[in-house]
């Protein structure tokens, strides 16, 4: 079974020290969580503002992950510049959040966290 998240992307980033990816890794799941789910509220509570601020927080980490979430957090992001009901970027934000979290799942499971 292939991973949401590339450990190829991780381990240059961390220059192969398993350390320093282990740290990554550990701040990713910190960090993501509350961001996603403060994003999602503020989707349903119509708050664009604050959807793009958070959206646009998480972009660098889910591509320093290698995950293929661009299109998705981009469409999300225009979204907020326009009128358009939370629908339309309903099938974006299902994407969006479920590669999350099974890119949480296999984190936990590939550094024994």
């Amino acid at each position: 079974m292939s991973k949401k998240y590339s450990i190829e992307s991780l381990k240059e980033i961390a220059g192969g020290d398993e350390e320093f990816m282990l740290i990554i890794a550990k701040t990713f799941l910190e960090e993501i969580p509350p961001d996603l789910k403060a994003m999602e509220e503020a989707i349903i509570n119509n708050n664009r503002e604050l959807a793009y601020q958070f959206a646009h927080k998480m972009k660098p980490n889910l591509e320093m992950f290698g995950l293929n979430l661009g299109k998705d957090i981009t469409a999300l992001e225009s979204w907020t510049n326009t009128l358009k009901s939370q629908a339309s970027i309903t099938s974006n934000i299902d994407t969006i959040s479920t590669t999350i979290h099974a890119v949480f799942k296999e984190l936990k499971e590939d550094f024994k966290l």
